[in-house]
């Protein structure tokens, strides 16, 4: 009997527990949705909060509507690639591919983590890169730029640099790197738009010596500087004509510029201006030892003045570990001349696009409205161009060791400056 009660009570608590149990089913439901709904506010909150801080770091402070989400599109969309000539092909393989710029790039734009490379330290954004990169980017630029193309120009500035640093921490030698005057001999000062440019010749040098006169207050038009005045006339003061503590201080506050152009273009450039018009000072200097070097059965009128010098003489000359006469800066690589791995430039632009590179930079710089990169030929203005075409023919004279060996003379050129393989044959 008592077992009996016991099992009815039992069922009777049974009974309530399944009358109660309905009744706390929507609490809990309840209690799960407000949960995931204050978990879903969390979320976006820190998302928003992520994003202001990332806009509002030190030295990274975006105008408008400029976010580091939409850069990360805008640089992939804009994506730089080689200059397009039909004669240039693209590298196979290679260390850091010199055709497609490396993933490091885009990476760091849209603000991920970048992998290291060797002793690569991130490119470190100052005062003077935000002065001369992140203006206000409402206003227009020269001619018909707009946002897209400003924004455009800003991605590829950023993936030129930081390719060089790649290269640099890859290749260069370690141990304290100190800049002697030696490293800043070729670079030109102008102090009122603190500009500092590094000297390519055969890369638009002529006529950035007029920008930068003009900029000084030294003429009022780039039209009416003459090719004497420019390269004879030491208007411009070198970097290395100051103190040690004049060049630490433009170093240190200036923006530095360095222009380039495809190295066996410039090459070809540079032997077509020096050897193939008349020269009183290339010709006696260079091709009288060049000629006697490597002529055989030479004139005696070609030994006395030096002309005549023809492109496979000249590439023989340039790759003789003791060539009769030393380098020249019209074809010495750009490595060499202006020391991108030590000075670490704020702006670096290319030959094939400088319309568009230097007025950029003009108008970053606060340079005056009516002024830009004059386009006209300095010397030899009737003669062709230096092109992609012309380079060929030129190289069409040499055999397949020859070119092999000229490109490895200019190899850290065309890997730190983004430059493909101009040859199939090449390795």
């Amino acid at each position: 009997m008592l077992a009996l009660e016991c099992r009815v009570a039992d069922a009777r608590c049974g009974r309530r527990r399944l009358r109660v149990a309905p009744m706390h089913l929507p609490c809990s439901f309840w209690f799960l949705l407000l949960f995931a709904a204050g978990g879903l506010m969390l979320f976006v909150h820190l998302q928003d909060l992520s994003e202001m801080v990332q806009q509002q770091a030190p030295g990274m402070k975006f105008k408008g509507n400029s976010r580091p989400a939409l850069r990360k599109d805008l640089c992939t969309e804009h994506k730089e690639g080689v200059h397009s000539d039909p004669g240039l092909v693209q590298r196979s393989s290679s260390l850091i591919h010199p055709v497609q710029l490396p993933a490091t790039e885009l990476t760091r734009l849209s603000g991920k983590a970048a992998p290291h490379v060797g002793d690569l330290d991130p490119p470190r954004v100052t005062k003077r890169h935000r002065k001369l990169l992140l203006k206000n980017t409402g206003h227009a630029a020269r001619g018909d730029t707009t946002r897209s193309s400003w924004d455009r120009l800003l991605c590829i500035q950023e993936a030129r640099k930081l390719l060089v640093k790649e290269v640099c921490a890859r290749y260069r030698s370690r141990g304290p790197h100190i800049v002697m005057p030696k490293h800043v001999s070729r670079i030109f000062v102008e102090d009122k738009h603190k500009l500092l440019y590094c000297e390519v010749p055969k890369a638009g040098c002529s006529n950035w010596k007029r920008v930068l006169m003009v900029l000084e207050g030294l003429a009022s038009s780039t039209q009416e500087i003459q090719h004497d005045a420019v390269h004879y006339g030491n208007h411009l003061r070198r970097l290395d004509s100051f103190d040690r503590q004049g060049i630490t201080h433009r170093l240190e506050t200036y923006t530095k510029v360095l222009f380039v152009r495809e190295p066996l273009e410039r090459l070809v450039s540079a032997f077509r201006d020096k050897f193939e018009n008349p020269n009183t000072y290339y010709h006696p200097v260079f091709g009288r030892p060049i000629i006697s070097r490597y002529r055989v059965n030479a004139s005696q009128a070609a030994l006395r003045t030096g002309a005549g010098v023809t492109f496979k003489e000249f590439v023989q000359y340039l790759l003789d570990v003791h060539r009769p006469v030393g380098m020249d800066i019209h074809w010495e690589p750009v490595g060499h001349l202006c020391s991108p791995c030590l000075l670490d430039f704020d702006f670096i632009g290319k030959f094939e696009t400088m319309q568009e590179d230097a007025n950029f930079l003009l108008h970053r710089t606060g340079a005056p409205h009516n002024l830009t990169f004059p386009s006209f030929k300095d010397r030899n203005p009737q003669a062709e161009r230096t092109s992609t075409h012309i380079t060929q023919q030129y190289f069409a004279q040499l055999d397949a060791s020859e070119r092999q060996r000229v490109y490895d003379f200019y190899y850290m050129d065309y890997l730190m400056f983004n430059y493909s393989k101009p040859f199939k044959d090449l390795h």
